[in-house]
This record gives structure tokens, sequence and C-alpha cells, in this order.
């Protein structure tokens, strides 16, 4: 299908405590299960873009490049009033292009999504969210476990040898 990546991964970056958690999820769980134990390719802005990098052009390649976009929902992401631009871009791609299927992960109780943009309400109100429930665990959950099977549901079958 031309795709490099199985999934672009987008996340609310901040440079905040509460943040720490996030790019210790993106940066070291999800690669750990996604890529180490189940054979998936995920690209992670900064971790995936070079240095001097056009970061506009960088997003839109690698969103295209990418068969599936996750979404790590959070309060923070619910509360900040500009899209971030890789969201705009993979929202727009999702939903207009209709180019790439979305894995929403709520990472923290939410409550009601009604402060949520209305193209997440659609995808939600479509197919629903996978809840991350370990309240902020430093171990790794087992790949095994309910929360990465979901998220594995909704991955591109892979076709590399595990």
């Amino acid at each position: 299908d031309g795709k490099i990546y199985d999934a672009y991964v987008i996340y609310p970056r901040s440079h905040t405590n509460e943040a720490n958690f996030m790019e210790y999820f993106v940066y070291q769980i999800m690669p750990d299960i996604l890529e180490n134990k189940c054979g998936y390719k995920l690209c992670i802005y900064g971790r995936d873009t070079f240095p001097g990098e056009d970061k506009a052009s960088a997003i839109e390649k690698r969103i295209q490049s990418s068969r599936r976009l996750i979404i790590l929902l959070t309060q923070q992401l619910i509360n900040c009033k500009e899209l971030a631009y890789d969201q705009h871009i993979a929202l727009h791609n999702a939903l207009i292009q209709n180019d790439a299927k979305v894995i929403l992960l709520e990472m923290e109780k939410m409550g009601t999504y009604e402060n949520l943009q209305e193209s997440l309400r659609y995808i939600i109100k479509q197919q629903g969210t996978v809840k991350w429930k370990e309240q902020h665990s430093v171990h790794p959950q087992s790949s095994n476990s309910k929360f990465w099977k979901h998220v594995r549901y909704h991955m591109p079958v892979t076709l590399r040898s595990s």
C-alpha cells in the first residue's frame, strides 16, 4: 500500500510535570509493546523526524505514510484552545480524505466529550475509544492485557513475523 508506518502517534506535548507520564508512555511503553513485542512500526514526532527538517511537511509526509492514526485523549488535549498541527492534518486525512483509520486512546477519565472538537466527538460516536485503566503505572503493561489487545484489534494486520 506504499505506507511506511503502521501508525502515527499524536499526543499532547507539554513542558509540564503532567506530561512526564505521557512522554514516558509514548516514547517507552508504546514502542516496547507495539514495536518490540507486536512487530508494528510507529511514527512518533521527535523520535522519527530529523533535525532541521521542515516541521509542517515532515508531519504531513509521515501522516500520509501511516496506516493508522493513534490519538491520545487527555484533559490537556481538551483544554488546549488551538489544535496541534499534526492533529489537524491527521483528522483532515482521516475524515475528509478517508485515508487512515483513527484509534483513540482515552488516557484519563474524560467525563463528557462535549468540550472536545466536533471531529473527535464524531469519531468517538462512530467507534468509541480504548480506555487506559492503569493509574499512571510506572511498569509497562503486559502486551496481553485487555488494553493492548484492544489497541492491536484496531491496528493493521502485520505481515512481519513476530
